[in-house]
């Protein structure tokens, strides 16, 4: 089977084998808005075609190629769902006679007052993560960062924060950033942002605070990337971790991992780095207990 984790900027491919194991891999940098309108069958024959040539022939897809912007807007299944509902959920999109191309849904949920949540992707790489727990609490870190709340095998809700995008306008689109130098990096600048999010004032006045600190020399353009994003990661943190702390698995790759592990580990838990191709896992799951004739 082929399993692609198809995102807005990047796809990631995988050739797995009958029992789900990863193959081959591969990753592109064409990502749904990159494609444009009614030629996703012709990217996915680009992407993968020679793995079709060898005779694949179910090809499962994951991810924002289910979004209004992809290859088809498949539905969202409301929370809480498991395995079977996805499964249930899925849409066949045409592609070449022989080859039987799925889409999995997105999920989506309501916070306390009702606003809506949605995800697609992140539900999968849920699933393929726990590796066969039923319960867990998971972060993964993004631009739009998720938790995930999973009991008895199911996703039961979930909250989505607006932390990496928010780092990546601050810093390049406000007076923050032109006090600052450099890359966000673990270490005692990070710490002290993360100290500060747990302080009385919110959000909005702790930012500002970023600026006069570096106005009054407590703040070196070195350190004020490390302390913007100490501060919106603590803040996600502080909103997300139970009281008390507890375990919680990090879905991803990269730097983002070890700041939010550090952050996790300040407000008294503890963080557990999960499988890097936690997708190719999901999808397998799912593929596993699909008719595709």
């Amino acid at each position: 089977m082929i399993a692609i984790d198809w995102g807005t900027s990047s796809a990631r491919a995988y050739r797995l084998d009958p029992a789900g194991a990863i193959r081959e891999s591969r990753e592109t940098g064409s990502g749904i808005l990159h494609v444009p309108p009614m030629t996703f069958a012709a990217a996915l024959r680009a992407l993968v075609g020679d793995w079709i040539d060898a005779g694949e022939r179910r090809v499962l897809l994951s991810g924002m190629v289910g979004s209004r912007q992809g290859w088809r807007e498949v539905a969202y299944r409301p929370c809480p769902a498991g395995i079977d509902d996805l499964r249930a959920g899925l849409e066949t999109v045409p592609f070449e006679p022989g080859v039987t191309v799925r889409i999995v849904p997105g999920l989506s949920a309501a916070d306390e007052a009702g606003i809506p949540e949605v995800m697609r992707g992140e539900e999968v790489q849920v699933f393929g993560a726990l590796a066969g727990r039923r319960e867990g609490l998971l972060c993964l870190p993004g631009s739009h960062s998720k938790w995930v709340r999973v009991r008895d095998g199911r996703i039961c809700g979930f909250t989505t924060g607006l932390t990496g995008e928010a780092y990546a306008a601050l810093r390049g689109h406000t007076i923050l950033g032109r006090m600052m130098e450099g890359e966000p990096v673990p270490g005692e600048a990070f710490d002290a942002g993360v100290r500060r999010a747990q302080d009385a004032g919110g959000l909005l006045h702790h930012l500002f605070g970023t600026r006069a600190l570096g106005l009054f020399g407590r703040l070196s353009p070195a350190e004020g990337a490390s302390y913007l994003s100490g501060l919106l990661i603590g803040h996600d943190v502080r909103e997300n971790l139970p009281p008390g702390g507890g375990t919680v698995d990090l879905i991803g790759a990269g730097p983002l991992m070890t700041l939010y592990a550090r952050a996790i580990a300040a407000r008294g838990g503890a963080a557990r780095s999960g499988d890097a191709d936690a997708a190719a896992r999901g999808l397998a799951l799912i593929g596993e207990g699909l008719a595709w004739a």
